[in-house]
């Protein structure tokens, strides 16, 4: 009976602490070319003081140019597209145009972990943490969930409908990547996807780069997939990147397949829009852990060079599709990134 009691005492305490709700911060450390550190609820005040707020760093140059949107952690458990953000926002320096970057662009699932993929999660488990050493001394980055905390918003519908009334199943309703383009009065993992929209609106941001992962066996593994309006753009990184050593599929988004971001970000704003996909060991049926960095077939410097090479390859074709550039510098070459990843963050 004791331990029944003291059982219920730690899930009332746990839920009573998720429920006072305050954005995550992260241990994320902004090199010089960092112009400004915005929130997401600068453009949707809704989400102000919630657990899906989260920090927008800009990096502006001089010149005037294009502007474009980095994001990463819709799903926090897809680390490489976080640890790639990272690299752009400690070591790069914008001399034309502006980029906004998103870390973690779900944060609520970053305070918990889940492995579950296609079922509803049966516990809530707290998240994970990489620990490394940087130039500046020992790091932490969280490692969490695919989907928003299940105390951080109602419980699951049995089904969850899409705004163009595409069915999901319930527990999808936390997935980012299935709310686009979200609702300004609905849950809390749409209202994040609504701020995010309102951001591109807002700036007036050209193209929209969602950094993502894969299982190794996944047909998504190693792809680009494009908003139809930029596949010819998508073809031409594609081939620029084999020739550097790169190697990605190319794939259109799906017009049945509603709620992901390289589709409704093309759809509903003027941007173009991209989605990246490495492949994560710690996303197969029988990973071992909640993530995989020493992987002789997938090292995590691989996949994080490969977000990292693609964006900047995409860049490069600003110009050509949209009349403006953005310029970068500052960015490690790939034996960098081979010889101690870790090293490069400040």
């Amino acid at each position: 009976m004791r331990k029944q009691f003291c059982l219920i005492l730690i899930i009332i305490i746990a839920a009573a602490v998720h429920s006072i709700a305050a954005p995550l911060f992260h241990d994320v450390r902004p090199g010089y070319g960092v112009t400004q550190i915005k929130w997401l609820s600068d453009y949707f005040e809704p989400l102000k003081g919630t657990w899906g707020d989260t920090r927008v760093y800009v990096l502006e140059g001089k010149e005037p140019g294009a502007n474009v949107l980095l994001l990463s952690g819709t799903h926090t458990n897809e680390i490489a597209g976080i640890f790639a953000s990272m690299i752009f926002i400690e070591k790069a320096t914008v001399k034309k145009g502006k980029i906004f970057i998103i870390p973690w662009a779900n944060n609520s699932a970053a305070t918990w972990s889940s492995v579950s993929y296609d079922k509803p999660e049966n516990q809530i488990n707290p998240p994970v943490y990489i620990n490394f050493a940087s130039p500046s001394g020992p790091r932490t980055i969280v490692v969490g969930a695919r989907r928003t905390n299940p105390l951080h918003q109602e419980t699951d519908p049995a089904t969850y409908t899409h705004v163009s009334g595409v069915e999901f199943p319930g527990y999808e309703a936390r997935n980012l990547d299935r709310v686009h383009p979200g609702r300004a009065d609905g849950t809390l993992t749409e209202k994040i996807s609504y701020g995010l929209f309102e951001l591109v609106r807002k700036e007036k941001i050209d193209m929209v780069v969602d950094l993502h992962e894969a299982g190794t066996s996944s047909r998504l593994a190693n792809m680009l997939i494009c908003n139809p309006k930029n596949l010819d753009m998508g073809a031409m990184v594609v081939l620029d990147l084999e020739f550097e050593g790169v190697y990605l599929k190319l794939e259109q988004s799906s017009e049945e397949f509603r709620g992901l971001s390289h589709r409704e970000f093309g759809d509903h704003t003027d941007a173009l829009s991209f989605l990246i996909e490495t492949p994560n060991p710690s996303q197969n049926s029988d990973a071992k852990s909640p993530y995989t960095i020493e992987d002789p077939q997938f090292p995590l410097w691989r996949r994080v060079y490969t977000h990292v090479k693609t964006f900047l390859k995409l860049c490069d074709y600003l110009q050509d599709f949209t009349g403006r550039s953005v310029l970068i510098e500052g960015i490690p070459e790939s034996e960098k990134f081979k010889e101690n990843l870790f090293l490069l963050y400040n």
